[in-house]
Parts: C-alpha cells; structure tokens; sequence
C-alpha cells in the first residue's frame, strides 16, 4: 500500500479486515515495525477519535508521532495556487507539504469540506495538494468527500457483529442535524459497503440524496420505516443536501432513530462514527441501549488505522 485515501488503494478488503482483527488481539505483535521512521499528523480540522486512535496506533507500530493542529499552531495556510499573498495568509500549503517531507517519513492529514464551494469540495482542493506535493506516503485521516479509516473501522465493526451465513442487511439512514453537514461520511461509508458482501440501502429525505459518483446503484428509499424493515444494522449520520449544495431542504417527517423504529428491524444493531448530537440525530434510549456498538466502533479506530500504518510500513520497509 503505497497510499490511503479510499478504498481504491485497499488490494483486499478481506485481508485488512483480518490483519485488523489480529492487530485488535495482539496490539504490539509490530512494536518494532516502524523503529527509526516518524508519521505527521496534520489536523486541519478538530478530532478526538481520529486523533488518538491514530496515536496509539502508530505508538504501537514504534512510530515517532508527530502531532500538527495547523489551524491553531501553524501559520494561516493559503491553498490557492498562483495567489497573490499579501493578506492573512502567510505561508503557502505547497511550501508546507514540502517541508513535512523533510521531516516525516509518512503524512497523515485531516481536513474537512468547505460546504462553501461544491467545486473545491468534489475536487479535493485541500487533499489533492497533499497528494501532488508529498514525497512521501500520504493518508487521509478525512477529507471532504471520504473519511477511509472511519469507513474501514465499520467493516471491522460489522464483520465481527455478523456470524450469519447470509448476507447482512444494512441501512445508512440520514437523520436530523441542526446545521449542514459535509458528506464524507455517509459517501465513504456507500463506497467501502459496495465492496463488502452485504445488502445495502440508503435511507434519506426527499432532497439529500448523496452524491452519485460514491452511491452508484444502491437502492434509496425516501421513507425511512420502509428501509428500516427487517434490517440487521443500521449506520446513522447526517448530511446535508449534494445537489443544492450545502442546503438543509425542509423535512417534515421525524427521522430521529428511536426504540420504536428499531421494533421494525431484525434486532438491528446501531452505528454511528460519532460525535452525535444526543436527541437530534439518534435518542437517549437507542445511543445507550443493547442495540448500539456504537462504542465498538470508536475502539476499532485503533485498529483500523493501525492496519493501515502497518500496510504502509511494509512499502517503506521493503
């Protein structure tokens, strides 16, 4: 693996859920693995599961870590090419790539969607650059159209959740929020589950159907009952609207996922990549009940990054 930004640069989808799983049972199996070798993480954005999951994954790889809140430690980044820098901008993102470079064998970095200009957004316009100017390996710990280690900690999640040997039903359901939300999230997560071996459909309002390009085929249902019924997990986030970019259209109906609902479903487990706005986007009695592994999910971010640093280190290393 000579990169990570999609699941496109993933050979075997099967194989690093497994090497994941092993990984979760023996955390320090690689402690000497990436001895002598320093990963950046760049934080465009805030973090608290990102951050310290990928930390202590790349601490139990023997990585030295260094850790980068560029919004608040760094100068004020410009990231248009050719710009006439004579305002509060001080240092351009080429330049700092360049930099990072020399100091780190590997880059991680987040960042997220502008939700100002579609354009910028659908393009990459901040990871693009990373990609373009890093002599090194670059990972993406989100941007604004994917999120591939959160995406890759779900698959983790619901492959050991399903023992069955049929297919799993699976729901990604929009829910409620109070300010428009980038779609990195639920695109990733259409993206990874099309190359699992499971049923998927997506759920949503009239109005915030997500971007094509990342859903393909995938069956969306506008009525959430109807797509709740018989399925065995169910994957909860929020997105705003891709076709009237950035807008949050009006939703009558409510779509907070609560116990009733859950009555419709095959004892459906529940997921969501967190933070969550409790009694908004998911209620009290579904976050803290015996159907959430919402929890399970955050740990397996350990997990899931570790697997790909590893993958990783083995390119540097051989």
């Amino acid at each position: 693996m000579k990169k990570f930004t999609s699941v496109s640069d993933v050979k075997n989808l099967q194989e690093i859920i497994k090497k994941a799983l092993q990984i979760k049972e023996n955390p320090l199996s690689e402690t000497d693995k990436g001895k002598g070798k320093t990963i950046g993480l760049v934080f465009l954005n805030s973090s608290l599961r990102t951050r310290l999951s990928s930390q202590i994954a790349a601490q139990n790889l023997g990585l030295k870590v260094l850790t980068l809140n560029a919004a608040q430690e760094a100068w004020n980044l410009e990231f248009a090419d050719g710009a006439v820098m004579n305002g509060d901008t001080v240092e351009h993102i080429k330049d700092a790539i360049k930099v990072l470079n020399q100091y780190c064998d590997i880059i991680a970095v987040r960042c997220f969607a502008g939700m100002k200009s579609k354009e910028d957004d659908v393009n990459e316009s901040i990871l693009s650059q990373f990609e373009q100017h890093a002599k090194v390996p670059v990972i993406s710990l989100e941007s604004a159209t994917r999120h591939p280690l959160q995406s890759l900690a779900d698959c983790i999640t619901i492959t050991e959740n399903w023992k069955e040997e049929r297919k799993p039903k699976v729901v990604l359901t929009w829910a409620p929020h109070i300010k428009p939300i980038a779609h990195a999230v639920g695109n990733s997560f259409a993206e990874w589950m099309q190359e699992m071996d499971v049923e998927l459909v997506i759920a949503n309002p009239e109005g915030y159907d997500l971007d094509k390009n990342f859903t393909k085929d995938v069956k969306v249902i506008h009525d959430q009952n109807e797509a709740l019924k018989d399925v065995d997990f169910i994957y909860v986030k929020n997105w705003s609207s891709f076709d009237d970019y950035a807008a949050m259209p009006e939703v009558q109906e409510n779509w907070m996922l609560t116990n009733e609902k859950l009555e419709n479903t095959n004892q459906a487990k529940v997921m969501h990549c967190l933070p969550v706005r409790r009694n908004v986007e998911l209620s009290d009695e579904v976050m803290d009940g015996e159907n959430s592994i919402i929890y399970q999910q955050a740990k397996n971010r350990i997990f899931s990054a570790q697997a790909v640093f590893s993958e990783i280190l083995n390119e540097l290393n051989s």
